[in-house]
């Protein structure tokens, strides 16, 4: 059951939807692809992970939780959950380049953390 109840005059506008699923469908998209492509043995996540020193195994788990994730995205009651995943995957993603790979790169997942975070917020109607 949801708490939103509309009037004639309180309906979602076309920018309030674009507001709502922009950020939503966006971000899937991008976690579809990043994810999926750690499924592929070869290229650099498998070096990537390697440098890591987590096994093969954690490269594919990571793509599941992100493919995971970013399906739950457009989910409308469970895009909260899907952002949380996305969120603690790219938690892990900045402390890995920061206190193991020791680069500035950990800039790009704290970002997109960030704005995984923005989404769930938004999907929680917190924001």
């Amino acid at each position: 059951m949801s708490d939103l109840h509309f009037t004639i005059d309180d309906k979602p506008t076309f920018i309030d939807a674009v507001w709502r699923w922009g950020p939503r469908i966006s971000l899937a998209l991008l976690f579809v692809a990043v994810g999926t492509s750690k499924f592929s043995s070869h290229g650099g996540w498998v070096r990537l992970f390697d440098q890591i020193g987590f096994g093969q195994w954690f490269r594919v788990f990571t793509g599941v939780m992100q493919t995971s994730g970013a399906v739950l995205l457009l989910v409308p009651r469970l895009a909260w959950i899907g952002a949380g995943i996305l969120s603690l995957t790219m938690l892990g993603a900045v402390l890995v380049q920061l206190l193991v790979l020791h680069s500035v790169l950990f800039v790009i997942p704290a970002i997109l953390m960030m704005i995984s975070a923005f989404v769930g917020a938004q999907a929680r109607n917190w924001i």
